[in-house]
């Protein structure tokens, strides 16, 4: 089947038609979805090779996106976008405009590996260190026998070696994409070559291949149906962790409460080249 471009994948297009269960909040369309209707709609679009880019959210990136303009335009270029932090959830609730549930990227990942599984589809792991993407394979093999991994990298690359990773991503059919790499270069690889991929679902899953691998470990259940999975990271690495937490914590509550008295409206692209390739593509 041919790979087929839906305008609402284009960037920047949530904004033009977004979905009908989808929260405004924060000035961010956030699709009211639970984990199986996520998987479902990543299903579909593997069935009918449409690009569907998604995005996660949490407290530091609500945060972050006010003045960091990438992050921004990230977000906004998602075609299906979740709460990824617990406190998006209770946000949500707060402001009377509850999400269902908190769909947490790794989650998503893992899920999304088992559908691969099931199904017979394949996948591409791109990111971090060579010795810890190994070693992530070797733990998806062992966990997910028979699963077809159509081809990894690193994500130590030049830019003058994207082309080239990107030209392998598309030989290699795969039916998803995982980018285990640190913004923005996740989010410029991603705008520069998404639509030249022809993977259906594409999902940036940040330090998820470093928990997969084994390096990292993650909260235990209790803590993350606490909400406090961010606390169990600022216990292993507090001094790293606590200025960061500190900042962004308080900063969303103090957004949080802002949205009360006065809601954000909808985030437009900072960048006026993708406004003008979304008019060239209605036009067409």
């Amino acid at each position: 089947m041919a790979f087929e471009l839906d305008r609402s994948a284009i960037p920047g297009s949530r904004r033009q038609s977004p979905p009908q269960n989808a929260q405004l909040l924060f000035g961010l369309p956030i699709d009211g979805l639970r984990m199986g209707e996520a998987i479902e709609r990543c299903r579909l679009a593997i069935q009918t090779r449409r690009p569907l880019l998604i995005g996660v959210l949490n407290a530091a990136k609500v945060v972050n996106l006010r003045h960091d303009p990438h992050l921004r335009d990230a977000l906004l270029d998602c075609n299906m976008l979740l709460a990824d932090g617990q406190s998006v959830v209770w946000a949500s609730r707060l402001l009377h405009k509850p999400l269902p549930e908190r769909v947490a990227g790794i989650d998503l990942f893992e899920a999304l590996l088992d559908l691969a599984h099931r199904e017979g589809r394949s996948v591409y792991l791109l990111g971090a260190r060579p010795e810890v993407l190994a070693a992530l394979e070797q733990n998806v093999h062992q966990r997910w026998a028979g699963l077809k991994i159509a081809g990894s990298h690193d994500g130590y690359f030049s830019d003058a070696q994207a082309s080239d990773i990107a030209a392998d991503i598309r030989i290699s059919g795969a039916d998803m994409l995982f980018l285990g790499m640190a913004s923005p270069k996740k989010e410029i690889f991603l705008r520069r070559f998404q639509h030249e991929l022809e993977v259906p679902v594409l999902h940036g899953v940040g330090g998820s291949f470093d928990i997969l691998a084994g390096l990292t470990q993650r909260a235990p259940l209790a803590w993350r149906r606490l909400g406090m999975e961010w606390a169990y990271r600022l216990v292993q690495e507090p001094r790293r962790m606590w200025k960061r937490y500190l900042v962004t914590n308080i900063g969303f509550v103090a957004l949080t409460l802002r949205e009360v008295f006065s809601p954000s409206p909808r985030l437009e692209p900072t960048s006026r080249s993708r406004v003008q390739t979304i008019k060239k593509i209605e036009q067409s």
